[in-house]
């Protein structure tokens, strides 16, 4: 317990693993390059920035990412504890007010005794002592190429968006709507606000996307064959078929356009983006399409003619190891023993899968330095199908994975009802969760407690 834990990456995933060692005993050293060299994404030098939506996906119960959630709090995560004491209203899924999520993990991040941060780029990896990376998708091109060349893997390549903000009072409400699809949420008024379009504004807004000019590529951006299908931007959709955006991010379904009484052709919707509810996100709207000219195509979108665009959408790349060749489904590097990775650079996508591996990297880099055996969540739980699925498909194809329930282990009986599938998966994943934690970490409690009985007064 003598020697201190190295995580690099101030992120969700490294937010989250050093608070779980700090919790369990250990000395953390947390490094954090912002704001001393910036990642081009990032805008303050937060911890546990997000940089994309401001969602961390549905939270009802019987969804992938509810199920995800309620693991992870179960797991006692400081993250979820943060996210839900800054959300803010987004219908059937857990949104936050990003600024004050940021802050309040940078705040038990720093007043926690057993934890140090220090602002500064790592550039080689930490192989004399025990060490959790979670650099995330913007790792720096030092610590990426150290990291390559520890593996002797090549690296792949995924993108990722930051969707465009508008400011709540610049949207024209007499043309756009309040409301959730099917009516879901608490507010009766509805959490989204949404841009309905009829077929000829919906024509004349695919017609300006597939002309538009976007942010040339690099070389190695047009080299690669799967450019940005990890997240495809809507003027690659669009190109795809003239009505890939309306059975896609602009789906209609569940809604009825109060102004007509009619289900519009298309819609887009605004999901709210801060606490006080003047900032709101355009939903699924990833973008490579140069600044000047997309503020002029999304003011094409009824009720947004006279939008305020706080942050422009952007496309960034994103990095990501070979996991299945190089990681044990305990996040544990295969070529060194206390080397543990965590977050989205092992090929976990989504907010709070981030945040699960970052926990599972910490939960098991202390149980080893304990002498206590590694811990995997069971396989059919949401968890343990990630971290199984990312670390145990074959290496030749792998590609990131984000929660869902095609990841899970059939169930034992075939359920035809979508609904009551859903619900029985939950149910499942839920009982598993709660038995693997039973006496999870007794065992280092009772360690601990021996120790202490043998060590010298």
């Amino acid at each position: 317990m003598s020697r201190s834990i190295t995580v690099i990456g101030g992120g969700l995933a490294g937010s989250e693993a050093a608070w779980q060692l700090a919790q369990r005993g250990h000395h953390v050293l947390l490094y954090e390059m912002r704001p001393a060299k910036s990642t081009g994404a990032h805008v303050s030098h937060r911890l546990a920035e997000l940089v994309c939506s401001n969602s961390l996906g549905s939270n009802l119960p019987d969804r992938a990412t509810g199920i995800l959630q309620y693991e992870v709090k179960m797991l006692g995560s400081l993250l979820m504890r943060c996210a839900e004491e800054t959300a803010v209203p987004a219908g059937g899924a857990l949104a936050v007010d990003r600024a004050r999520f940021a802050e309040r993990v940078t705040a038990c991040i720093h007043e926690h005794s057993n934890i140090d941060v220090l602002r500064e780029e790592v550039r080689e990896l930490p192989l004399d002592r025990p060490a959790i990376v979670a650099t995330g998708p913007l790792t720096s091109p030092a610590l990426a190429a150290e990291i390559a060349r520890l593996t002797g893997e090549e690296y792949l390549y995924f993108y990722d968006a930051i969707s465009p903000i508008v400011r709540a009072g610049s949207i024209e409400m007499s043309r756009a709507f309040q409301g959730n699809r099917y009516g879901r949420g608490e507010d009766s008024a509805g959490d989204y606000i949404n841009c309905p379009l009829e077929k000829d504004e919906y024509g004349r807004f695919v017609q300006a996307l597939k002309e538009a000019a976007t942010i040339e590529l690099r070389d190695f951006e047009r080299e690669d064959p799967n450019f940005f299908e990890g997240c495809v931007p809507i003027e690659a959709l669009a190109k795809r078929g003239d009505d890939t955006l309306a059975y896609g991010p602009m789906r209609p379904v569940g809604l009825t356009n109060p102004h007509t009484g009619r289900r519009p052709y298309a819609v887009v919707q605004l999901r709210q983006d801060d606490y006080s509810g003047s900032l709101y996100n355009i939903v699924g709207f990833q973008t490579n399409i140069r600044w000047g000219r997309q503020r002029e195509i999304l003011r094409l979108i009824p009720g947004l003619e006279a939008a305020e665009f706080i942050r422009m959408g952007q496309m960034h790349r994103n990095t990501f190891l070979n996991a299945p060749a190089l990681l044990h489904p305990t996040m544990r590097f295969r070529r060194a023993a206390q080397l543990y990775f965590a977050g989205q650079i092992t090929g976990v996508e989504g907010y709070v899968g981030n945040i699960a591996t970052g926990l599972v990297a910490a939960l098991n880099l202390s149980r080893q330095l304990n002498g206590l055996s590694e811990w995997v969540p069971p396989a059919d739980t949401m968890l343990g199908a990630l971290c199984y699925y990312v670390t145990g498909t074959e290496a030749k194809h792998f590609q990131p994975m984000k929660a869902n329930l095609g990841i899970l282990p059939p169930l034992g009986t075939k359920i035809r009802n979508k609904r009551a599938r859903k619900a029985a998966y939950a149910e499942r994943a839920n009982s598993s969760m709660a038995a693997a934690l039973d006496g999870l970490d007794d065992a280092l409690i009772e360690q601990r407690r021996v120790q202490s009985e043998h060590e010298p007064v």
